[in-house]
């Protein structure tokens, strides 16, 4: 085999093994390249978002991982180190080496140079222009670079006192802050200025467009990590514990109903509205839960406007309970009505106060939730689809048979 031949063959495979890297979780990629030599290894974690080749690299045993470093460049073994010193989700974890750093002092020729050289092997987006000690004085574009004269100097068409991320920024914050930027490259530094690499946009809106399809899933008990190619075992470990937190939760509601068993004996029709009410107000607390959480996503909910936000709920709580519970109310009574049942006018009007009740309780629901959750340090959405149909089933059938119990004798 040819040189070139062989070069081609570490390619496809280094290609071949990055595609299906992407499709799984972090432990199931490390297993994935586990027997592939370093070198390959090396190549694939650069070609993915540093973001997911953090998490597989912490994922390796420390032999492994060191091999790897090791057979990785200079400059991306020390971007790899300097990334794992940051939390997950932080503007750190996604870091790429900076490609094109220069002196201010160097001309535009002497800098052409040197790009036509890092472009065989990397994409240069930005110059980057640094101060002696490392600090970020401005950012040269292509355009300028090349329409400017070449004995021109880098620091008279520079860009001065450019925007830039710091590595502690978490990811959503971030993004609030390049929302109306959207450039293809952003420095990242200290909170000196000193230039410690740059963020790929594309590789900041893949991270958040994952964050936010993964957050379905943690609001029914579902792990991130969590992949189509997951083993059954691993989606068992990652699932079960929430079912059983469920499962704790329903019996809960399941005694709320025990309690009021003597009355569902009594007046047998009010089991076939049970689910109705418990259905409805379910609803109706999932899309307060749901506007909740698109509002921390996006950073509308600021620090103050918690109040508002419950209220707003509460409000839509009762009136979409109002409406939908005269249609409830006036099913109760036809239903009760062609049993001949006695209260039935009553019965119906018990299950109209019952449903805006349960709407108001469901709606401010909604909305506590995560907002208690994240008071408390937690994520937002962590299972909170479970509490929230805990609340809902309490209040709404506890309210229904409470009524119903105390009115009709």
């Amino acid at each position: 085999m040819t040189i070139d031949n062989a070069h081609s063959a570490t390619i496809d495979m280094t290609e071949a093994l990055a595609a299906e890297v992407q499709l799984r979780d972090a432990r199931g990629a490390a297993q994935l390249l586990a027997f592939s030599p370093a070198p390959i290894v090396a190549q694939v974690l650069q070609s993915l978002n540093p973001a997911i080749a953090q998490d597989i690299l912490d994922e390796f045993p420390a032999e492994r991982r060191g091999a790897v470093l090791a057979a990785a460049s200079a400059q991306q073994r020390a971007q790899w180190l300097r990334n794992d010193r940051y939390a997950e989700d932080t503007i750190g974890r996604l870091m790429e080496p900076p490609t094109a750093v220069f002196r201010g002092t160097q001309t535009i020729a002497q800098t052409i140079d040197v790009v036509r050289e890092l472009a065989r092997t990397t994409i240069v987006t930005y110059v980057f222009i640094v101060d002696a000690v490392g600090r970020l004085c401005g950012v040269v574009t292509m355009r300028d670079l090349l329409l400017s004269a070449r004995e021109q100097k880098l620091e008279e068409v520079m860009l001065r006192d450019p925007f830039f991320l710091t590595p502690e920024t978490e990811l959503p914050e971030a993004m609030k802050q390049v929302v109306r930027r959207h450039f293809p490259v952003y420095p990242v530094c200290e909170a000196d200025g000193t230039l410690i690499g740059q963020v790929r946009g594309q590789a900041m809106f893949e991270e958040q467009a994952y964050e936010i399809s993964a957050q379905a899933g943690r609001m029914v008990g579902v792990d991130k990590e969590e992949r189509l190619t997951t083993p059954w075992i691993r989606s068992l470990r990652f699932r079960h514990p929430w079912l059983q937190l469920n499962l704790l939760t329903a019996f809960i509601a399941a005694a709320v109903v025990g309690l009021f068993q003597g009355t569902i004996d009594r007046i047998v029709i009010l089991a076939a509205f049970l689910p109705v009410l418990a259905g409805q107000s379910g609803n109706t607390g999932c899309q307060a839960l749901a506007v909740a959480l698109r509002g921390m996503t996006l950073g509308e909910l600021q620090p103050g406007r918690e109040r508002a936000l419950v209220f707003k709920e509460g409000l839509l709580g009762l009136l979409n309970g109002a409406l939908v519970g005269v249609v409830a109310g006036i099913g109760m009574y036809v239903t009760a009505r062609s049993q001949s049942h006695p209260a039935a006018p009553l019965l119906g009007v018990i299950v109209f106060c019952s449903m805006i009740g349960s709407c108001i309780v469901s709606g401010i629901s909604g909305a506590m939730i995560p907002l208690t959750l994240r008071r408390l340090g937690a994520d937002p959405a962590t299972a909170s689809s479970i509490f929230l149909t805990t609340a809902t089933d309490v209040v709404s059938m506890g309210l229904f048979l409470s009524l119903a119990t105390v009115l009709i004798r």
